[in-house]
């Protein structure tokens, strides 16, 4: 009985008023059966048999939807699968009771049991989706006063479910009103009851006739230039604007607690592609495995710790100097998974051995992605020390407990300012990957690197930059006219990690597909066009000079490793060739640049860093401070 009523006093009261309907909807079904089965004119003898019946066939439907999941719907959001349900359920009362009259020998006739089913059907369906329908029309006429009008943009299966959610919440978010969709034959159709009133060019008029406050884009993977046209479109209309937030499954209703809108970002027309990744691969040595993050709470760590969470693991490990933000992402994590959710955070530096070590030791976390560094070129600049203690001997010292303690793999994080570095951080991070080859000769442990550019969105990237100077009104500040980079999005780059995680080479140092480099002024000039702007304008683009250690163009390979590189089993991870050092030379240098760095030395640190990586060639400015 505690399945049925309970719950909060409201939904009790709601249960028990349905029971007493659907008991008075059945006598009335079996009323209306005897009338057309006898066409009124039952014989006494045969009402007398039904009289005393009639409660074990009430009782025989009523226990049938109690026990069907009748009174835990929500009929308000009922579509055909909760029909064909109440079908089922009104069926098999129907055959119940055929049953009984056989081996009871009731000697009724077979029809009536039938009608009484097929009545019961249509006044249960009905009274449930006559109140869902009344509901609607309801509230569709209070909605021009007290809900957000809202018109959608693709009326396919996006659409569906972007009107259902706004259904759901509607308190929320509003009561869509129309659709646009560029596909002509949609035109003058209605989904959902909501009618199709046009082309994406037909915006600003519909918003105008029909009062929209709101514009939410639920096209599907929806990217680039035809959504940044989509944006501009909208945006002169000065309606907010927001996007279809990635469901998951199309087909299902929209689950309570998850943020179905968001708003439109710079990222969304930057991206690219989506990835194909081998889920069964990564499934297989992620899922039921104690995953330790370090750098948890960062912007590319934290990915990693949500795009993780997808492929079930025992326990994630979110390991972190800075409480804020890890805290945050736990928070986050167990709001999406419930408070069960197998995460820990756990503070602590890679500079710190003995906290690696107990972590290690409590733990037994078998794969491990080192995302923790120093990673801001013009700060590492100056604190050159800091840089090295951190990046190298930091990692020197997650790769030393990590293998002591029987890790099976662990990923690497590594950047494309390793390639031909003319900065500090640069130099530490090819360091980290001559460390990564190292341990992959020298212990049991797998170890790998993967390499990549620029993140958009990260912190400290360009993009969060250029936003907030946007918004202060301008100008946007550029260091060279000219200067490019590669970019990919903070999801795609953490899956492209679990992925390479996946194909597990001992020793690689895999090279991400970045696509081609972009022009920051062209990037810049996008963005103010993005926010209604006109570039030059409206706002102003001001050239500031190259900081220290920054270079015009980024490469994602050595000289030495171009003809060399090889495909992977993805198209998108390729793998360097190795470059193999003396190890015993690459021990003494090690202890050389140590000894730099806690000397505080920054032209020591710059001279050691050289002799480790060759072709680290330092900027002018620096050449100058040391």
């Amino acid at each position: 009985m505690a399945k049925w009523f309970g719950g909060s006093s409201g939904v009790r009261t709601r249960r028990i008023v349905m029971i007493l309907l659907d008991l008075a909807l059945i006598y009335i079904a079996i009323e209306l059966a005897v009338f057309f089965r006898y066409d009124g004119a039952i014989s006494a003898l045969m009402r007398h048999k039904l009289d005393q019946r009639m409660p074990l066939i009430i009782g025989i439907y009523t226990l049938s939807l109690m026990l069907g999941g009748n009174y835990h719907m929500m009929w308000r959001y009922a579509g055909a699968r909760e029909l064909l349900r109440l079908l089922f359920l009104c069926t098999a009362s129907a055959a119940i009771t055929l049953i009984l009259n056989r081996l009871f020998v009731w000697k009724m006739p077979r029809s009536l049991f039938s009608l009484i089913g097929m009545f019961e059907f249509l006044l249960v369906g009905g009274s449930r989706f006559g109140w869902k329908i009344a509901r609607e029309i309801f509230i569709a006429r209070r909605s021009d006063v007290e809900h957000n009008r809202i018109l959608i943009v693709g009326a396919g299966e996006g659409g569906v479910y972007a009107a259902r959610a706004c259904q759901e919440g509607r308190r929320l978010s509003g009561v869509p009103v129309a659709f646009v969709d560029d596909n002509p034959d949609k035109r003058g159709m209605r989904v959902c009851g909501i009618p199709v009133l046009g082309s994406v060019e037909d915006i600003p008029e519909i918003v105008e006739k029909k009062g929209i406050a709101e514009i939410i884009i639920a096209i599907p993977k929806i990217k680039g230039d035809r959504l940044n046209e989509i944006v501009a479109v909208s945006k002169s209309t000065k309606c907010r604007v927001r996007i279809l937030n990635d469901p998951g499954g199309l087909g299902e209703r929209p689950v309570a607690g998850r943020q179905v809108f968001r708003e439109v970002n710079t990222t969304d027309f930057l991206s690219r592609d989506e990835v194909a990744l081998d889920m069964d691969r990564i499934q297989g040595y992620l899922g039921g495995r104690v995953v330790l993050v370090t750098g948890g709470g960062g912007s590319i760590g934290s990915e990693i710790c949500r795009q993780i969470m997808r492929f079930s693991p025992k326990l994630l490990l979110i390991f972190d100097i800075y409480e804020n933000c890890a805290y945050e992402l736990e928070c986050e994590l167990r709001q999406h998974y419930g408070d069960d959710c197998p995460t820990k955070v756990l503070i602590g530096s890679i500079r710190d051995r003995a906290r690696l070590d107990e972590v290690f030791e409590s733990y037994r976390p078998t794969i491990v992605f080192h995302a923790a560094a120093h990673k801001h070129v013009p700060l590492m600049e100056i604190s050159c020390a800091e840089a090295v203690k951190n990046n190298v001997f930091g990692t020197l010292n997650l790769l030393s407990s990590a293998a002591q303690h029987g890790v099976e793999r662990l990923v690497q994080l590594s950047t494309d300012k390793a390639v031909n570095p003319t900065n500090v951080m640069g130099a530490t991070k090819r360091i980290t990957e001559i460390l990564i080859q190292s341990f992959a000769r020298n212990t049991n442990m797998q170890c790998m690197a993967v390499r990549f550019g620029n993140v958009l969105g990260s912190h400290g990237s360009v993009l969060p930059l250029f936003e907030a100077q946007i918004k202060k009104g301008g100008p946007l500040t550029l260091t060279h006219p000219d200067i490019t980079r590669y970019f990919m999005t903070i999801p795609e780059a953490a899956q492209l990690v679990l992925q390479a995680g996946a194909l597990a080479r001992n020793g690689a140092i895999y090279v991400l597909d970045m696509g081609e480099p972009v022009r920051i002024k062209d990037l810049a000039e996008k963005l103010i066009r993005f926010h209604g702007y006109t570039p030059g304008v409206d706002m102003q683009i001001d050239i500031t000079g190259l900081r220290p250690g920054e270079k015009l163009y980024e490469e994602l390979l050595m000289d030495v490793e171009r003809d060399g590189m090889t495909r992977t089993a993805h198209d998108k991870i390729f793998v360097a060739p190795p470059i193999v050092v003396d190890d015993n030379v690459f021990s003494a240098q090690l202890d050389g640049l140590k000894e730099a760095a806690e000397r505080g030395s920054t032209p020591e640190v710059v001279e050691r860093l050289h002799d480790i990586v060759e072709t680290y060639v330092p900027d002018e400015k620096q050449k100058a401070a040391s």
